[in-house]
């Protein structure tokens, strides 16, 4: 009796003094986004991270990280493919960078409007594509929305493709985007996201494109003074985790992270569609001048020629099935 009153004892002091492997350890993962946490990526990972930790009974937690603390969108991918970093919520800018097959989804004007996109992402060509990711060191848990993208500048009003020749853009590190910027006449300047506010406000660049919910976070209206609802491209985002950190999950916990993505990219559309929806009051509020009503099909016959290099890369086929998905 009394040797077993002394082997619990001891088997106490031990845990006590971490001597034995607690029984509950918490594992902590990183994610990380490249603009502010009040945004339409921060919801989505702040929701990611709040349901893996419920859905794993809290042996799991997600430290989120914004602003690019961990690196720009190029740098946390690569971060995450190497395994240094577990997760990342990003466009797919620099995407093609890791992925080529999903340089398709970056044409511009490829998509009717949001409905269609979240349609083509969420069905079998959107999953299809999320597989793709898989030989090339990630996990993709799931599409994301980063929105639809708009242009500004600080020179003039952009009413018609002629009045972006010969402005200086920060573009994305994506050379679907260069491609057709150019076809524009624009001096494209590709640049890490965190770069963008500085280099406007120091005129290295004379503006840049991106959806109403970025130019609203990222405070754009400081530094820029012309906005025009091109609409040019729509820009999905993805949830990516390490090949290997997911594969070393159980089943339960590897179906806990997809489902918490799908959680996370639900409050991240609402918010991208609230953020459609009084972005352009707010940012006339701030002071900037928007055209809304631009001549969507004088851009889109701008760009027929970088279109049909596109549909030579591509395969017109290819881009079919998706404009045609209904």
């Amino acid at each position: 009796m009394k040797l077993k009153t002394l082997a619990a004892c001891l088997a106490v002091a031990a845990t006590t003094f971490g001597l034995l492997p607690a029984a509950s350890a918490q594992t902590t993962m990183r994610i990380s986004i490249s603009i502010a946490q009040n945004s339409h990526q921060g919801v989505a990972i702040d929701t990611f991270a709040r349901e893996v930790e419920r859905r794993t009974a809290g042996r799991i937690k997600v430290q989120p990280f914004y602003s690019g603390a961990l690196g720009g969108e190029r740098e946390s991918i690569e971060a995450v493919q190497l395994g240094t970093q577990e997760l990342t919520f990003s466009s797919t800018g620099p995407v093609p960078n890791f992925v080529p097959e999903a340089r398709i989804l970056d044409i511009p004007f490829l998509f009717r409007d949001k409905a269609h996109a979240r349609m083509v992402l969420d069905g079998p060509i959107g999953q299809d594509m999320l597989n793709r990711f898989d030989s090339k060191g990630f996990k993709a848990l799931a599409w994301g929305e980063n929105g639809v993208r708009h242009m500004t500048n600080s020179k003039r009003a952009v009413n018609t493709p002629d009045d972006l020749k010969g402005l200086k853009m920060r573009t994305m590190e994506n050379p679907v985007h260069v491609a057709a910027y150019k076809g524009f006449g624009i001096v494209t300047t590709p640049m890490a996201f965190p770069e963008v506010f500085t280099a406007l406000q120091q005129g290295t660049v004379d503006g840049q494109e991106n959806p109403l919910s970025v130019i609203m976070a990222a405070k754009f209206d400081q530094v820029q003074k012309h906005l025009s609802l091109t609409g040019h491209v729509y820009s999905p985002a993805i949830f990516l985790m390490n090949k290997a950190a997911f594969d070393k999950l159980s089943a339960a916990d590897k179906t806990a992270f997809i489902e918490a993505a799908k959680e996370g990219v639900k409050v991240n559309r609402a918010r991208v569609d609230e953020d459609d929806a009084k972005g352009v009051a707010e940012l006339r509020s701030k002071g900037m001048q928007v055209v809304e009503n631009v001549d969507r099909a004088r851009f889109v016959q701008t760009l027929a020629p970088v279109n049909a290099d596109f549909e030579r890369q591509f395969g017109k086929d290819n881009i079919d099935r998706i404009r045609n998905v209904r």
